[in-house]
């Protein structure tokens, strides 16, 4: 068999993954597959779902992936791939399991690193965090499966109401606005569906705002962030993914704290040594900002929020992806 040879820069486009965010991760790769400029790369799709590994989508199978050295053959072909462009939300591409395989292959990937991953990706931990820079962040108690949830405890250290919500996950399953003590039981079942861990936070009343960026070594993109304004109880999978929602970019929101945000979300993104695009939650309530998450593997579908904010900022998807791979390519060298 010979190696493929090709002057435009072969890239992986995974995707899937072993959480429930599977289906969006689905769609991104899609946007991300469509929109890269196809005359600097070639896209290919890669699929990976519990142990299955494959070119293509689920509706359209191709060859299965070689694990050795993450390659595939097409027709007699081998194709090699020069960076990973992940679209995994969830494990095991956002918690930093694959980012640790393809540092060992030297494969170069557009998200963060595995440490940088493995943390942002547990709520908890990147609240401690953030709150040792001196940024602040609701109150919040973690619970394990395997213990006996005090509710009078929850009540008295985070009040009512609060959500519930898988501690190492995305913010689109499992979560539960929690309004009385009565509730919490079947919003913790919910919870721990999706994860061994469940964070209890407190709600905080005012405007949601979500603010993407992207920094190379040679640029700085911090996009302008987005109002999320939910038709539902708070933004869940509906409001994000299902157009109940009304996301306004730029947030209605004086200038000067535009920039406050703008700052803190610089801060954030180097103080965890982010790498990619990555996307920032927070709640702002009366001169407060107040840190919720951070999200590694934002999505890119049509609806997603970076996207917009991308657009709101004059710039081409295309050219902030081909950013993204170029500085991948780069810090691997």
């Amino acid at each position: 068999m010979r190696a493929q040879q090709n002057r435009r820069i072969n890239i992986a486009v995974v995707t899937g993954g072993d959480s429930s965010e599977y289906s969006v991760s689905l769609k991104t790769a899609a946007t991300v597959a469509r929109t890269l400029d196809k005359n600097r790369f070639n896209p290919y799709v890669i699929t990976i779902r519990n142990n299955e590994w494959y070119l293509g989508t689920p509706d359209d199978r191709g060859p299965e992936v070689n694990k050795n050295d993450f390659s595939i053959t097409v027709k007699g072909d081998i194709i090699r791939f020069h960076c990973v462009f992940m679209t995994i939300h969830g494990t095991p591409g956002e918690d930093g399991k694959l980012p640790a395989y393809f540092d060992m292959l030297k494969i170069p990937y557009t998200c963060s690193s595995v440490l940088t991953s493995a943390l942002t990706f547990n709520k908890f931990a990147t609240k401690i965090f953030i709150s040792n820079l001196g940024i602040n962040t609701p109150g919040g108690i973690l619970l394990r499966r395997e213990e006996e949830p005090g509710f009078t405890d929850i009540a008295l250290k985070i009040g009512f109401p609060c959500f519930v919500k898988p501690n190492n996950s995305g913010s689109s399953f499992g979560i539960t606005k929690v309004k009385e003590e009565r509730e919490l039981n079947s919003a913790l079942q919910k919870a721990f569906m999706e994860d061994n861990e469940v964070l209890v936070e407190k709600c905080v009343d005012g405007m949601e705002l979500s603010g993407g960026m992207l920094k190379t070594r040679e640029k700085e993109l911090i996009f302008p962030p987005t109002e999320l304004v939910s038709k539902t109880e708070f933004f869940d999978f509906a409001a994000k993914y299902e157009g109940a929602s009304d996301e306004i970019t730029p947030a209605r929101l004086p200038e000067k704290v535009l920039n406050e945000f703008s700052k803190m979300s610089s801060l954030i993104y180097d103080s965890l040594q982010c790498n990619g695009i990555v996307r920032i939650d927070y709640f702002y309530s009366n001169g407060t900002i107040y840190f919720l998450e951070l999200n590694t593997v934002p999505g890119m579908t049509e609806t997603s929020i970076v996207p917009q904010q991308i657009e709101a900022m004059g710039l081409k998807l295309s050219d902030v992806f081909t950013m993204a791979v170029e500085d991948a390519i780069k810090r691997a060298l």
